[in-house]
């Protein structure tokens, strides 16, 4: 066992919270801007936007390294790797580059039901997420 596996459950806890935190920060910060408060995009909160996803990604691959299992090898973690690239396209115009208020809202609609999917392919430690039940 190496050192770092004896940290393998202060980091998951850590990955949890983290990805609690960023869905958190992402759906105020979607709220806000549906409002119209200049806020959504302050610097402060994309700055804690930035640390929280980084703490949640460095905690990601730590968690891959210790249970030997990696995207493009484990299906589940495949898709975990691609939705994440989704939310994050759908996170971009829905925060940033949609043109109206109600694309934006449709965006941030997606990009939520894409995040809420990524957690259920992490609990399933399935592709299908919730729908690996079915």
């Amino acid at each position: 066992m190496t050192v770092l596996a004896t940290y393998y459950g202060d980091i998951k806890w850590l990955h949890i919270g983290c990805v609690l935190a960023s869905g958190s920060l992402f759906s105020l910060r979607g709220c806000l801007m549906l409002c119209g408060s200049r806020f959504a995009n302050h610097a402060t909160l994309a700055r804690l936007s930035y640390v929280i996803d980084t703490m949640l990604l460095t905690a990601a691959v730590l968690l891959t390294i210790i249970i030997h299992q990696y995207p493009l090898v484990q299906a589940w973690l495949t898709a975990k790797l691609l939705l994440l690239i989704v939310y994050i396209l759908l996170g971009i115009l829905a925060l940033r580059r949609g043109r109206t208020r109600w694309t934006r809202g449709g965006y941030l609609l997606a990009a939520i039901l894409v995040y809420g999917f990524i957690i259920s392919v992490a609990v399933a430690h399935n592709p299908l997420g919730l729908f690996s039940r079915v």
